[in-house]
């Protein structure tokens, strides 16, 4: 089903596989999910692209896909899509391509006027093709209202945690969290008397640039 929709003429473009992870916390400890990826470099081939016709689009790892702004590889990808180069983008879901309506609709449109397929671990589709339209907006309306069940989930957690009064804020450099969550100086030596040496100064001199 797969390869009866991809014809001569998208293979005769380039095949884009285009990765994104929304932070670089995921980039670092969860690189299954990006060695997962780049292995799409592999299906491009055996679709029928040469090495030479896959082009990796990996500028966007570790940012997030809510909007377009700052994401390089994304305003590549649909730059190149414009101008006809482009035969297939291959991502692993459609949340890799954009979290945003607006700028998933934006690339549907552009793909559909130049035949540019979109592939993921769920199949092929050609946007031109109303059904495959209709599914590939369900998957970008799904995908935007995801990022915003996440973010309650994660605010939800925060306002839980912050009522039993375990909620931890990031501390400024000297300072840390004690066994029973009050804020310490750092337990380093060095670090407490960098920072008694500050504190001294500052209040000799009224200005901390004199340190």
């Amino acid at each position: 089903m797969m390869e009866s929709k991809i014809g001569a003429q998208h293979k005769a473009k380039k095949a884009y596989i285009y990765l994104r992870q929304s932070s670089m916390g995921q980039v670092r400890f969860n690189q299954e999910s990006t060695e997962r990826q780049y292995a799409l470099r592999h299906k491009a081939e055996q679709l029928g692209w040469g090495k030479s016709a896959v082009k990796i689009l990996d500028q966007d790892l570790g940012i997030s896909g809510k909007q377009s702004v700052n994401r390089e590889g994304f305003q590549m990808l649909v730059a190149d899509v414009s101008m006809r180069k482009v035969g297939a983008i291959f991502a692993l879901e459609a949340s890799r391509l954009s979290r945003s309506c607006t700028d998933w609709h934006r690339l549907l449109e552009l793909c559909a006027l130049t035949e540019t397929l979109i592939i993921d671990e769920d199949g092929c589709y050609n946007p031109a093709d109303f059904n495959d339209q209709l599914l590939l907006g369900l998957k970008g309306t799904m995908s935007q209202a995801e990022l915003h069940f996440i973010r309650d989930r994660l605010l939800g957690g925060k306002k839980n945690k912050a009522k039993k009064g375990e909620l931890r804020m990031p501390l400024p450099v000297g300072f840390c969290y004690s066994d029973n969550n009050k804020i310490v100086f750092d337990v380093d030596e060095q670090v407490q008397k960098v920072l008694y040496l500050l504190f001294k100064v500052f209040k000799e001199q009224g200005s901390a640039l004199c340190v």
